[in-house]
């Protein structure tokens, strides 16, 4: 039995993100894995990068997925500089990742990009 705090909607996940992500002064892309509750299983801080990109891996993600046996997850990193606007990169990285985690039945809820002052979903924007 799962005790991890339940994800229902992007403003909680935006607190949680925000508070381990964005004071961070290089790009950190981390995935919070959840059942089938939306329940927190594990919070991965996956990838680091540099001030202005970390590189992810699609199979990396899918061979966590399958270790923590995730039923969905939301993906998040954050931008260091401030800004919380995705790039076309961060758009096409989502849909790559989604799509290949589909194919697991693991479904990307939604990528969040947290900045010291602000939040961005991409779910609430319709970019997934």
């Amino acid at each position: 039995m799962r005790n991890g705090p339940r994800f229902g909607n992007p403003r909680e996940a935006w607190d949680f993100l925000r508070i381990r992500l964005a004071h961070r002064s290089y790009e950190v892309f981390a995935v919070l894995w959840l059942d089938v509750d939306r329940r927190l299983i594990e919070f991965d801080e996956m990838f680091r990068g540099t001030v202005a990109q970390a590189a992810v891996y699609t199979r990396e993600l899918a061979r966590e997925a399958i270790r923590h046996n995730a039923s969905s997850c939301i993906l998040s990193h954050n931008h260091p500089t401030g800004s919380c606007d995705p790039s076309r990169d961060d758009v096409a990285l989502t849909h790559r990742v989604r799509d290949g985690l589909a194919l697991l039945d693991i479904r990307v809820l939604d990528h969040i990009i947290v900045s010291p002052t602000s939040a961005f979903s991409m779910a609430s924007h319709e970019l997934l």
